[in-house]
């Protein structure tokens, strides 16, 4: 029995819904399972909006609340705003437009991002601004790039702390946000695979200038419709693509003509009306991570762990000629959650997986091995003896 397996067996009979103790669910980067109370937080829902009616909002922003509790103290952060929103990708879109593109059409971003930000980026491109693509294999290099493309055109840099293909970490984070805070250049962080896996003191690190983007969808375990961007308490931009929600406050207040006005709470960015049933499952589920001792500490302790384990079990079963190698050699600590092997017959291997009942996914030629919390090392062991078993029917 491995360390890890103390805690994933503890949790395990709180996924009953899932069935994760019977499952080999290794999409734990793409997708988690819920806790059992994700399906009480549902039900509270039904039951206070057929009571509440059109007086439910009051009681949905309570529970966003929460949610924004859990962020500031996973980064260590009292004084930022959270921003939420249906995806991440709205919250790009409205962030952008706060940019003055006109005027400094330039924005720095890498080769690693994630597909919402790269798609969008790319369609800027076709249709004008400098969008300037920078490796991100290398820390060093990347923030070396930065410093000698940031210039007076420069209006955002754009970039992952860990990156989405190959569970690496941004490791000059703090020296590119102090790079871009001399430079007055805003810099905002795709952070959908650091959350509550590889934990950040924005006190610590002098980060409270940045921006954020955090997505619920994964680690978190909070489902579809749970993303946030965070933004600094003094942050004057002023989004031009904008929706009703970022004034929710100021709905009573006769029209006059001025400028539009912003309400002095975390929704500068948001959009309009939402769904508030994803609040309350999120919510019920921060709750279990709180009740449970699932701490910044503990979680990062428990996927380390689980990582370095299912790298030694692949070392062990690896075979010359077996045609796959690990996309990420990096020590376990400058890693995120997942195990991230490449071949060029990724896809296949999935799909192979998929038919002996095991989740996982393929991104281009990587195929990514994500556990979660409630994995144990019997999980681990089977996943690996599953994936050689095959690739040896191949040869």
């Amino acid at each position: 029995m491995q360390e890890f397996d103390k805690l994933a067996l503890t949790l395990q009979p709180y996924y009953s819904r899932f069935n994760v103790a019977n499952r080999l669910l290794f999409t734990g980067h793409s997708h988690q399972a819920w806790p059992d109370a994700a399906f009480d937080g549902i039900r509270e829902y039904s039951d206070m909006v057929a009571e509440q009616v059109d007086k439910k909002w009051d009681f949905a922003f309570e529970k966003t609340e929460i949610m924004r509790g859990y962020l500031r103290n996973f980064y260590d952060d009292p004084t930022g705003k959270y921003c939420r929103e249906q995806n991440t990708h709205v919250l790009l879109v409205s962030w952008l437009s706060s940019l003055d593109l006109k005027n400094k059409p330039k924005i720095l971003t890498t080769t690693g991002e994630f597909h919402s930000m790269y798609r969008q980026l790319r369609a800027l491109q076709e249709n004008g601004l400098n969008i300037t693509f920078l490796p991100h294999q290398n820390d060093e290099n990347l923030y070396e790039a930065i410093k000698s493309e940031l210039d007076e055109h420069t209006s955002a840099v754009m970039l992952s702390r860990v990156y989405y293909e190959t569970a690496e970490i941004n490791t000059k984070l703090r020296e590119i946000a102090q790079l871009t805070k001399l430079a007055g250049v805003p810099l905002l962080v795709d952070d959908y695979h650091g959350t509550n896996v590889v934990p950040l003191s924005f006190t610590n690190e002098n980060l409270e200038h940045i921006y954020l983007m955090i997505g619920g969808y994964k680690y978190l375990q909070w489902g579809e419709a749970n993303c946030f961007l965070r933004y600094p308490a003094n942050c004057r931009m002023r989004p031009v693509i904008t929706g009703w929600f970022a004034a929710f406050q100021q709905l009573d207040k006769p029209r006059t003509g001025k400028p539009v006005q912003f309400d002095n709470g975390d929704q500068k960015f948001a959009t309009g009306t939402y769904d508030p049933i994803s609040q309350y499952r999120a919510a019920a589920v921060t709750d279990f991570f709180n009740t449970s001792g699932l701490t910044p500490q503990v979680l990062l302790r428990q996927y380390s762990s689980q990582l370095a384990y299912l790298r030694n079990l692949f070392d062990d079963a690896n075979f010359e000629g077996s045609g796959i190698e690990h996309a990420n050699r990096r020590p376990v600590e400058e890693s995120g959650g997942f195990l991230a092997l490449r071949s060029g017959h990724a896809r296949a291997i999935r799909a192979m997986l998929l038919d002996e009942n095991i989740f996982t996914d393929a991104r281009n030629d990587i195929i990514r091995i994500g556990p979660a919390p409630y994995t144990t090392s019997d999980q681990c062991e089977q996943v690996i003896e599953v994936l050689f078993r095959n690739l040896k029917k191949c040869k």
